[in-house]
């Protein structure tokens, strides 16, 4: 599989889980990847990991937790 097709892969997981109401709980990175919780608030669910292994992926892990954050913010503020 080529880099970009497992990338995509990752990141349509990713994207499934915040379309379904899912919210990043945790990262925990070593040497095989990084393994994401996300966790559903409402309608309670349990929460679901993913492993990732390509770094395009965390990249893009780690921009919709930094956009939620400022989002958040930025209503706080309001």
């Amino acid at each position: 599989m080529s880099a970009f097709a497992e990338f995509d892969r990752e990141r349509q997981e990713i994207d499934n889980l915040v379309g379904l109401g899912y919210n990043v709980a945790g990262i925990y990175e070593d040497l095989d990847g990084a393994r994401v919780t996300f966790i559903r608030r409402e309608p309670a669910g349990g929460p679901v990991e993913l492993l990732l292994l390509t770094a395009d992926a965390r990249k893009h892990v780690t921009t919709l937790l930094v956009g939620g954050s400022r989002q958040a913010a930025a209503e706080i503020h309001r």
